[in-house]
């Protein structure tokens, strides 16, 4: 028996603001760690709106924020000067936050999980399901790899091209008996425009490319769920193959509310 995912909507700015200053230590003044909270928040909120991950933010950088104040460099109410000492630190922070939800515990609990992985993938990957939630983008992203292994390319405008009308039943029922099953078969290596134009097609919501896409991708390789063909010698254009199970990309798919076999090219 499974257990039930429900997906509760994502905090607000200010609803995370009202949370964040709970953890305020006594010894500031409410609106000095409004301040702070509002700074970080400034910074990282576009990368991720997780809970954990700010948190672990805010009580990172605020020993640094309050140092010129330490030293009597400073007040409270001299933002820009205590915002300048910790504007480096944000940004070398914010080169290594994804576009997540996933705290820096569970980022650790991930790079132990890939450095002691077995032999065995299939079960490396069912502990990894396990032992931590990949964020709502990423899943996405796992999903859009999973397609691009799984259906011919040719078959991209069918199923991700709106508007592009229903194909005929009857081609349907022909193609599917002369093909042989992609699940058979196995996953086949796609381009990174490819994975990025399905990823695109499935999100309901309008993301905008960044740089922290590329970083997400480059953490499912990292956790060994998509594999790069190839050595660092691709980089211009990078191909990648999708490393998990039917099973594994259904329940996946199954915490966004996204219907994965209606989009693969063996069930339509």
């Amino acid at each position: 028996m499974e257990p039930v995912v429900i997906n509760f909507p994502q905090y607000t700015k200010d609803e995370l603001v009202d949370i964040l200053l709970k953890q305020r230590p006594s010894s500031h003044s409410v609106e000095f760690y409004k301040n702070y909270i509002k700074l970080v928040l400034s910074v990282f909120y576009l990368a991720t709106k997780g809970l954990p991950e700010l948190k672990h933010q805010v009580q990172l950088h605020f020993k640094a924020y309050c140092e010129p104040l330490e030293k009597g460099e400073a007040d409270e109410h001299d933002i820009r000067l205590l915002w300048r000492n910790i504007e480096p630190q944000l940004k070398k922070s914010m080169s290594s936050v994804y576009l997540r939800e996933v705290s820096s515990a569970q980022y650790e609990r991930m790079q132990q999980l890939t450095e002691t992985a077995p032999t065995d993938q299939s079960h490396f990957k069912s502990a990894l399901t396990n032992k931590m939630e990949l964020p709502y983008y990423t899943k996405f992203l796992l999903i859009a790899a999973y397609l691009a292994s799984y259906n011919p390319a040719r078959t991209d405008r069918r199923f991700f091209m709106k508007h592009h009308g229903k194909q005929r039943k009857t081609q349907a029922m022909i193609k599917a008996k002369e093909r042989s099953s992609s699940q058979l078969v196995g996953p086949k290596p796609f381009p990174l425009d490819r994975l990025l134009a399905i990823f695109y097609s499935i999100i309901d919501d309008k993301v905008t490319p960044t740089a922290n896409i590329f970083s997400q991708i480059s953490t499912l390789v990292t956790l060994r769920l998509v594999t790069q063909i190839g050595g660092n010698d691709q980089l211009d254009s990078p191909k990648y193959k999708c490393a998990v199970t039917l099973d594994f990309i259904r329940n996946v798919a199954r915490m966004v509310s996204f219907d994965v076999v209606r989009y693969l090219y063996d069930y339509a």
